[in-house]
């Protein structure tokens, strides 16, 4: 019988969900997003998961965030213009 098992999942400190939440807010600073947004939610869950997969450094973890967002981005881009174009 084989068996699932699971990925570790460290518990956040206050100290881990405060530098999280820096990053965060300094990443919707900067790109004009406010918190309330489906694109907030997109940088908060790319966040935490770089997080838990080790990335500490604050610099490392928004370029790394904002990285990812291009790459979100370019991809939601090109399905935008699939799609017009097949409508035309």
């Amino acid at each position: 019988m084989r068996h699932i098992t699971p990925q570790r999942l460290d518990a956040f400190d206050v100290r881990d969900l405060s530098q999280c939440q820096e990053v965060f807010d300094e990443l919707l600073a900067k790109g004009g997003i406010a918190k309330d947004t489906e694109e907030a939610t997109r940088i908060a869950t790319i966040l935490v998961e770089l997080y838990r997969q080790g990335v500490r450094d604050r610099s490392h973890l928004a370029s790394m965030v904002t990285a990812a967002r291009g790459l979100f981005m370019s991809r939601m881009t090109a399905e935008a213009n699939a799609s017009v174009s097949e409508t035309i």
